[in-house]
């Protein structure tokens, strides 16, 4: 999202725990738009890392399971969520990769690719509204993104949990960042000073949103976390 602001991707980087790690690139809620591939090697061939991507139009291997396995973090691309969610079914993509959760591999990704990970979470894959999608459930509760970035998405997360179509969860604006470890909770991080968290529920009929203390990783002495 942010060309010239790379503290997110440098925050991933960081957590693989090794010199180069090895960054997958999966670009099939853009249906492998060559793009958008192409943006992702120009950011990241700048960063200490070995990138690569997963085309699933024009795969690399027969074997995608060893493919997505040997690589330290998988970074899922934006697009059509539902569209990505039913391929990556029919090529058993999404197995491979809850086993790669499993095995310490990181997870990350931006829009469909940071929605793709929860329970449930809000879509604009069906043109014109905003409405629930389940996710692989890796983990728990929904998940709504660009929450500042587009006008209706906090209304709509709001409508929907309101009105028990969705549950609860957490938001994130554009520029914030939801770290989970081990599927619990761990932090929110933000590339912008002024981008929030909020953990979004409903109590007693009334959607409650909370601010989640986000740490802005511009701000000196916390580049390294």
């Amino acid at each position: 999202m942010e060309p010239d602001n790379p503290l997110l991707d440098l925050y991933i980087l960081r957590q693989a725990g090794t010199g180069r790690p090895k960054i997958c690139f999966v670009p099939t809620a853009s249906s492998d738009a060559q793009g958008y591939i192409d943006r992702f090697y120009d950011a990241f061939q700048r960063l200490e890392c070995t990138p690569s991507h997963l085309s699933l139009v024009q795969p690399p291997t027969v074997d995608l399971e060893d493919f997505v396995l040997d690589k330290d973090i998988i970074y899922v691309g934006g697009g059509n969520t539902k569209s990505m969610l039913a391929v990556w079914k029919e090529r058993s993509v999404d197995r491979y990769l809850k086993t790669a959760w499993e095995n310490g591999v990181i997870l990350s990704g931006l829009s469909a690719g940071s929605i793709c990970w929860f329970e449930e979470g809000v879509t604009d894959s069906i043109p014109g509204d905003l409405t629930r999608l389940e996710g692989l459930g890796l983990l728990s509760g929904s998940h709504c993104p660009y929450y500042d970035g587009e006008a209706d998405r906090r209304p709509s997360y709001h409508r929907l949990i309101q009105s028990g179509q969705i549950g609860g969860g957490i938001a994130a604006d554009d520029g914030a960042a939801l770290h989970y470890v081990d599927g619990v909770f761990h932090r929110a991080v933000s590339s912008r000073p002024e981008a929030k968290a909020y953990e979004v529920q409903a109590v007693e009929g009334h959607v409650v949103e909370t601010v989640i203390p986000t740490v802005y990783l511009g701000e000196a002495g916390v580049a390294t976390i």
